[in-house]
């Protein structure tokens, strides 16, 4: 057993520093070689890996994830009519460069993404300054957010950072101007909706006077047919009388003769100023008085 001991003891040895000589590289991960303090090996794909044991060669993992900023606090930024805006954000972001990584914020995630958020913050202050409050807050805000994107993009490539999103998340008028800006959003909408009622009414008086137009038109149309209706109808009639009337002219004079009675004495109170032996008393004196001249009708 004693003689074991010694072995067992250099097998312990061998085996941790086999196991200071390996090291995995995860999915999620880059791994940089160190060599006395200088980055050797940067490492993009998992696996296992063999170095120098230490403190000849070490290694430090960074994450390869899509990592993400959020601002504590809304940002308070001005628009071009100097009104403040409350503007909440957020970014997306990965390690593009390691080496580069590295050496700009020290493996530090901390401070990479103060950085970041400083850069963030002034190129959200270059967009927002030289626009309104309604470019900002509807027309504009995809544009905004991709100039910030270009321009934070492009200044944090010395980080060996690339920026993969960043989203203007909500946007608010600063308490002390909220109140105006809604009074005159009020006001705004009141005026278009008083215009819009305008323009309706006016297209209203309008499409009545059109329909009042086309009735009398109508009305004129029908009453013209209708009076030439009655017109030939009276036509009609006319001749259908002269025609019958013709056939017998003693008859039509005595037939005259009667509705001039039943008209003159419609009344019980009728006095009649006339000479006996007027025309008018014809049938009255001879029935058949035919031949006589036609009967008029005298005066009341």
């Amino acid at each position: 057993m004693q003689r074991l001991m010694p072995i067992l003891v250099g097998l312990l040895i061998v085996l941790a520093a086999l196991s200071s000589c390996v090291f995995v590289v995860r999915e999620r991960d880059y791994a940089l070689v160190f060599s006395l303090g200088e980055v050797r090996k940067t490492i993009n794909e998992p696996g296992l890996y063999f170095k120098a044991p230490p403190p000849f060669q070490n290694v430090v993992t960074l994450d390869k994830r899509i990592l993400t900023i959020e601002t504590n606090e809304a940002e308070r930024i001005q628009t071009s009519e100097k009104k403040n805006l409350l503007i909440d954000s957020y970014v997306k972001w990965r390690i593009a460069d390691p080496r580069q990584y590295y050496v700009s914020t020290g493996g530090n995630e901390r401070v990479a993404q103060e950085r970041l958020q400083a850069l963030i913050r002034d190129a959200l202050n270059a967009s927002v300054n030289v626009r309104t409050v309604r470019d900002v807050v509807s027309t504009e805000r995809d544009k905004i957010m991709a100039e910030i994107l270009t321009n934070v993009a492009k200044r944090a490539e010395p980080l060996g950072v690339q920026i993969v999103d960043v989203r203007l998340r909500r946007i608010e008028f600063a308490p002390e101007i909220s109140e105006s800006v809604y009074r005159r959003m009020e006001a705004e909408r009141t005026r278009v909706a008083n215009e819009l009622r305008s323009i309706g009414a006016a297209e209203g008086e309008k499409i009545r006077a059109e329909a009042d137009r086309q009735r009398e038109v109508i009305v004129a149309q029908a009453y013209a047919k209708a009076q030439g209706i009655m017109g030939e109808g009276d036509a009609a009639a006319a001749s259908i009388y002269a025609q019958a009337y013709g056939k017998n002219p003693q008859f039509y004079t005595y037939y005259k003769s009667l509705e001039a009675y039943r008209a003159s004495f419609s009344k019980p109170g009728d006095v009649l100023v006339v000479d006996p032996s007027s025309s008018f008393f014809q049938f009255m004196k001879d029935p058949a008085g035919a031949a006589l001249a036609p009967v008029t009708v005298p005066a009341k």
